[in-house]
């Protein structure tokens, strides 16, 4: 059975599964998970809902993944084993990380955010790691402000206010084209935002831009 689905999509299992992942993403980033049936992500991805479910249990585990796949690349953003460099180089490039997932993957950023202000039940249970994760970059900046790197803050609320700024430029993607007056098509200068948002939360902390080297 198998060998007939792939032989007549004509793709690979794997090539399949990565079909029906990024139609259940642009699904679920449209309509959200409750409008979202597994007949749209079938016909997007090419296939007869009989066939999806050759493949997949239900939405429930595409909506599951697809929040997996957030939290997972969100983790390993922060290089704790880079804490010696310094919070210059870390936070910089945190913020870098963070700006191009925005601009690179808004609709995984967008499901995200609908989960969240509809009381993450999905997600909560999800996110144990994540907030591990979290603790430990605290931890590391309690660290760069023990030894004067510095200034003194809530490492915590340092860590949800990038969250917040660089996620902005995806969930509120047409806010963001119509404020900069940005034509259809028109590219973002995304270096300018990386600059310009990296030189602000560097200052915040007490820490010389880039910039002022």
């Amino acid at each position: 059975m198998v060998k007939q689905v792939e032989s007549k999509n004509k793709r690979s299992r794997d090539e399949i599964m990565a079909d029906i992942m990024q139609a259940a993403i642009v699904e679920f980033s449209e309509n959200g998970f409750p409008a979202t049936s597994t007949q749209a992500i079938a016909e997007r991805a090419g296939l007869s809902k009989a066939q999806l479910h050759y493949y997949i249990v239900g939405k429930d585990q595409l909506y599951e993944e697809v929040l997996k796949q957030v939290i997972e690349d969100w983790i390993k953003v922060f290089s704790l084993s880079d804490v010696d460099l310094g919070p210059r180089a870390v936070l910089t490039d945190y913020i870098r990380k963070k700006l191009l997932f925005s601009f690179e993957q808004p609709l995984l950023s967008r499901i995200y955010a609908r989960e969240v202000m509809q009381g993450a039940t999905v997600l909560t249970p999800l996110l144990t790691r994540s907030r591990q994760r979290n603790t430990q970059a605290v931890a590391c900046i309690e660290k760069w402000m023990g030894d004067g790197l510095m200034r003194r803050l809530d490492p915590l609320l340092l860590m949800m206010h990038i969250w917040s700024v660089t996620q902005h430029f995806a969930d509120f993607d047409a806010q963001v084209r119509y404020m900069m007056r940005l034509k259809d098509g028109e590219q973002l200068d995304r270096e300018h935002v990386i600059t310009e948002l990296t030189e602000f939360i560097l200052i915040g902390c007490g820490i010389p831009p880039l910039a002022a080297d």
